[in-house]
């Protein structure tokens, strides 16, 4: 399994697979063919049928300005998310052709029959031994370790510099949301609501008041993504309101330390991880489910673990979160 860094990833929306992913991936080919007289890139499937609403020809065109976009209604047989991009020289004779696919959560891959550029199947190479929650459940009941314990024993102490930041990020999102109003970019010419529901929550009855919090706080990191704005994947784009909105109100209702809120951080990427190494985190692939649903996961574990769950419970309460967005 990879680093949580793969599931923890800071950019900006609306899309990580539909946005973040192409970005990365022009990135990457500018990188090899810098001086090129010609480019195209030609979207495919999902990325084909959603791209314009996604702004993936606008991340694109950021990094490759004179680039042609070429849409295809056609699906390319590794991922529903395909791109292929291409370059010419002054002559007109073709430099090269780069198939690449964005897999989720602003990760890409290439098809193994053909790979190019990427290490396949990964950016970065493997560092946990064991996949399964089950498995590193039983393992850290044998170590007397907590999840983030053994998050940190494969990750390296480094780990909590870099969640650090990821906290910082969606706290920002956050409070940013709630502050901004107006219309949010597109043709629907859609009103933000994050800020006026978060005062409306305040005539709610305590009983209300918790959910309608939480609830404003996850719409403000939405709107923040829809506008394109900084946002952390968690473990996508489309789901990156969920976990910052549930930690941001145990932190501010509880007062719980930023240590304690890492600890929480670190077990929330573990959960994300397992989901992606053996299923998918992609809503191109696998629907909603691989995004709000294992977001709520990560944020059921992550929200155990700091009020004092066991391992075993944090890994029911994550399979409850999961099982309960089956089918969306």
């Amino acid at each position: 399994m990879k680093s949580i860094r793969e599931i923890f990833r800071i950019g900006y929306g609306p899309s990580s697979s539909h946005t973040m992913g192409p970005r990365k991936a022009a990135e990457i080919f500018l990188e090899h063919y810098p001086d090129a007289a010609k480019y195209q890139a030609h979207l495919y499937g999902s990325l084909s049928a959603t791209g314009k609403g996604h702004l993936t020809d606008a991340a694109i065109i950021d990094v490759i300005p004179s680039v042609e976009i070429v849409w295809h209604d056609e699906f390319l047989p590794f991922h529903p998310n395909g791109m292929r991009f291409c370059a010419w020289d002054e002559k007109g004779d073709l430099l090269d052709e780069w198939t690449v696919y964005s897999v989720g959560g602003g990760a890409l891959e290439e098809d193994s029959n053909n790979p190019k550029f990427l290490i396949q199947n990964s950016e970065l190479p493997d560092i946990y031994p064991l996949s399964r929650l089950s498995d590193i459940k039983d393992y850290c009941e044998k170590m007397g370790w907590d999840y983030w314990e053994y998050v940190e024993h494969y990750e390296g102490k480094e780990i909590w510099d870099y969640l650090r930041e990821v906290w910082q990020v969606m706290r920002e999102a956050v409070e940013r949301g709630l502050d901004h109003e107006g219309v949010l970019p597109g043709p629907l010419h859609l009103r933000r609501k994050a800020a006026s529901y978060y005062i409306k929550v305040a005539g709610y009855k305590d009983n209300l008041r918790t959910r309608g919090l939480v609830f404003s706080y996850a719409l403000a990191v939405s709107e923040e993504n829809a506008s394109g704005g900084k946002i952390v994947t968690a473990p996508t784009c489309g789901s990156c309101g969920v976990l910052p909105a549930v930690l941001y109100h145990t932190w501010r209702s509880r007062d719980f330390s930023e240590t304690r809120i890492l600890h929480a951080l670190a077990t929330a990427g573990l959960i994300g991880n397992v989901v992606k190494e053996n299923a998918s985190i992609s809503g191109a692939e696998v629907g909603c489910q691989g995004e709000v649903g294992v977001a709520c996961a990560m944020a059921s574990g992550a929200v155990n673990q700091l009020f004092g769950g066991t391992l075993a419970q944090i890994e029911y309460a994550s399979e409850m979160g999961l099982e309960h967005h089956l089918g969306m």
